[in-house]
């Protein structure tokens, strides 16, 4: 009897989930209302993208807490794990676009064929630049002007890096490829269980078993004792947080991957069709590599602001890091709704649907535009005591917070420039995207940032993301008003041959 007690309340409990999690009918991205179901696509992947930052954060929160030198040194870290991932995120976005565009047009079986050949070529042009990572991070360090205090760190920690980087972006493309499809809940629940993962291992990988600042908190010091003497583990300091992160992005594609061979939820992908299809690779870099040019772009443009940071202090380099990971933080509802703009605007023109389209584009863009001004004004007067989290050194605080009260009152901009990028993305067009952010970043931001600093030192630098927040967000609504994006369906013209004499023979 308790057997079946237990039996019937699984079944209940995975029934509740599914109504909970599955999308509904009412919520079809081509017809009804706007809101709703681009609320429903975007809410999940602001989570989603929320964990995905706890990864940044629990890193600089536990090394802010190992010493000011490992702080710096994941500052210089992040942005060229950005540069390496986004060399091949052109391929995810390549893959999201088609697989939206072709279920659109009700072309299911060419979005199982886009997304196995997405998976296929993305996971070997990462495992490439991991190559490329492990062979040139010495140098490359040397060439932003990284100081000897800071190169060890981080070279060890970005080889750790660069030898899991196929997992890491295995894991961003499983995500790419469910929201082209449009569940964007499936990859949310699969990044709760990975980050949960990398918060557990972070502090003991970095810390080991001796003065562990987390068996402080929770008062278990005779725990961390007796743990050290079955193990004698010093940890690894920054390494350590490089291991964490890599083996929980790996367990969850893993996990990604399952979920995609089974095809229950969202799009599924075939072993037979992942052998590579050249021809097909050609489609995948024709709507690819303008969007890898615009993430190289934007990674190129933060890794030379790290050059012109570099030259200032120690406190300088760690606050410059708290601030921009504060700030993504702050950003992920303007990525969220970017990307569910993209997998709607795909939709829509695979349906011949281009009005709505539009109008999702400008509804999103009014709605990021209040949501971050809001959030930027929050971030002005709250700004000391958010640095205040990440360093107990007073001097970062107080830079940190200079740089933060700089940039917030514009945040609104950033919210505008997303909403319609998405737009330009999901419509197969993503030259625009690339071009309005490389434009705004290397025209803007970058010249303000240097003549800044050689006048007026870091606030100079600080000044230059407030005048490209809103330089950002004007040129991308007049582009988008154009109406250039229109009649660009890419479900007809990227169907795959190979495909289609596969079913011809069948």
């Amino acid at each position: 009897m308790e057997t079946a007690k237990r039996g019937h309340t699984g079944v209940s409990v995975r029934a509740t989930l599914d109504r909970l999690f599955s999308p509904s009918d009412e919520l079809d991205l081509t017809s009804g209302p706007i809101a709703k179901p681009l609320l429903y696509l975007s809410f999940p992947i602001v989570i989603t993208n929320l964990f995905q930052t706890a990864y940044n954060l629990a890193d600089t929160f536990w090394l802010g807490q190992y010493n000011t030198t490992a702080l710096a040194a994941i500052s210089f870290a992040f942005p060229m794990v950005f540069l390496l991932i986004s060399f091949a995120i052109g391929l995810s976005v390549a893959g999201s676009v088609l697989v939206a565009q072709h279920i659109g047009a009700e072309r299911e079986r060419e979005a199982e064929y886009a997304a196995s050949q997405t998976v296929t070529f993305s996971i070997l042009v990462s495992i490439l630049l991991g190559m490329l990572g492990l062979l040139f991070v010495d140098q490359y360090l040397v060439l932003l002007g990284a100081s000897e205090s800071v190169i060890p760190p981080v070279t060890a920690y970005m080889k750790v890096i660069s030898v899991g980087l196929f997992a890491m972006f295995g894991f961003a493309v499983f995500i790419a490829l469910m929201r082209g499809y449009g569940d964007t809940v499936t990859p949310m629940l699969v990044m709760f269980g990975s980050v949960v993962l990398n918060i557990v291992l972070d502090p003991i990988l970095i810390f080991g078993f001796e003065n562990n600042p987390l068996f402080d908190y929770l008062g278990m010091g005779g725990l961390e004792l007796w743990l050290l003497g079955q193990t004698g583990y010093p940890g690894s300091g920054i390494e350590g947080a490089a291991i964490a992160t890599v083996f929980s992005r790996l367990l969850a594609l893993a996990v990604g991957l399952v979920i995609m061979f089974r095809g229950h939820r969202g799009v599924q992908i075939h072993l037979d069709q992942m052998v590579p299809d050249l021809g097909y690779a050609r489609r995948l870099i024709d709507i690819g590599i303008p969007a890898s040019v615009e993430a190289t772009g934007i990674a190129i443009s933060a890794n030379v602001l790290l050059f012109i940071i570099a030259a200032f202090t120690e406190p300088v380099v760690a606050a410059y890091g708290i601030a921009i990971r504060v700030f993504s933080v702050i950003f992920l509802p303007a990525l969220a709704f970017s990307q569910g703009v993209e997998t709607m605007t795909g939709q829509n023109i695979g349906a011949g649907k281009e009005d709505r389209a539009a109008r999702a584009n400008n509804y999103s863009a009014k709605l990021l535009f209040v949501t971050l001004s809001v959030l930027g004004g929050i971030v002005f007067f709250t700004a000391h005591s958010i640095a205040a989290v990440f360093s107990t050194d007073p001097a970062v605080v107080e830079i940190a917070a200079t740089f933060m009260q700089f940039a917030a009152l514009t945040f609104g901009g950033i919210g505008v420039r997303h909403a319609y990028t998405g737009g330009f993305r999901g419509a197969g067009k993503t030259v625009t995207a690339a071009v309005i952010a490389v434009s705004v970043l290397g025209a803007v931001r970058l010249p303000v940032a240097w003549i800044g600093s050689t006048l007026f030192g870091p606030p100079g630098v600080w000044t230059a993301f407030a005048v490209s927040n809103v330089t950002g967000g004007v040129v991308a609504y007049l582009w988008f008003r154009r109406g250039t994006w229109r009649g660009n369906d890419l479900s007809d013209r990227y169907a795959s041959s190979a495909l289609s004499e596969s079913t011809s023979d069948d």
